[in-house]
């Protein structure tokens, strides 16, 4: 009997631990799907959006870490090139994306520099802003989305989603911060070299006027003009 009591309770345990394990994977699943239905509701109702943002980007290696701030101004278009416009402050810098391209222009320095979104450290923030534009599928479609539990980002209960890409990228992985209504207002990118940018927005305005003229930011006479 006691042989029989080794050789079983542990089995039994194990079961109940796996068994435990599963419920628990599947409740997060069940979490991720109405966090995904949320954030796809949002996508189609917002029309604009404007807010304050600050920008995080971590050097891993030497451990130092650069802030902006800055104010940033958001329309969605079809598919997943979203136009944005970012006036960062300290230093001052414009980045404006549209169409898939994005310019980035420093006043200070008097130059420009231009060129493709993907992949492109220079555009970053637009990169991590660009989950808004996914719709439901494509973020499953592209992406194993993992519930990694409930967080506060300036006092606002939030879900914390952990997205791996499916497909090789230009970065490791993504975490998202997603407020009950569907809306992302935290996002971090670890790097393919572990260097991680963490872009958060507050003061959040949706569905305001904002002109199409400002994505296509044309630098002054002068600005030397250079291909990222």
């Amino acid at each position: 009997m006691k042989r029989f009591s080794k050789l079983v309770l542990p089995a039994i345990l194990l079961s109940l631990m796996l068994g435990s394990a599963l419920v628990s994977q599947s409740r997060a699943q069940g979490v991720v799907t109405d966090i995904l239905k949320r954030m796809e509701a949002h996508q189609k109702s917002l029309q604009s959006l404007q807010a304050d943002v600050e920008m995080a980007k971590t050097n891993t290696q030497l451990n130092i870490t650069d802030k902006q701030k800055g104010e940033v101004f958001y329309l969605p278009s079809k598919g997943r090139d979203a136009y944005i416009r970012i006036n960062w402050t300290n230093p001052d810098e414009i980045l404006a994306v549209a169409n898939g391209k994005y310019l980035l222009y420093r006043p200070q320095l008097k130059q420009a520099i231009k060129g493709k979104v993907t992949g492109s450290k220079n555009a970053q923030a637009s990169g991590a802003l660009a989950f808004m534009s996914m719709s439901r599928d494509e973020l499953k479609a592209n992406y194993d989305i993992r519930y990694i539990g409930k967080a506060s980002v300036d006092g606002t209960d939030v879900w914390h989603l952990g997205l791996d890409p499916k497909a090789k990228q230009s970065y490791k992985n993504a975490e998202l911060w997603v407020d009950g209504n569907g809306m992302p207002v935290q996002a971090k990118v670890v790097e393919s070299n572990s260097d991680i940018t963490t872009i958060r927005m507050s003061d959040i305005k949706k569905n305001v006027k904002i002109s199409g003229s400002i994505f296509s930011y044309k630098p002054p006479s002068g600005t030397k003009i250079i291909d990222g």
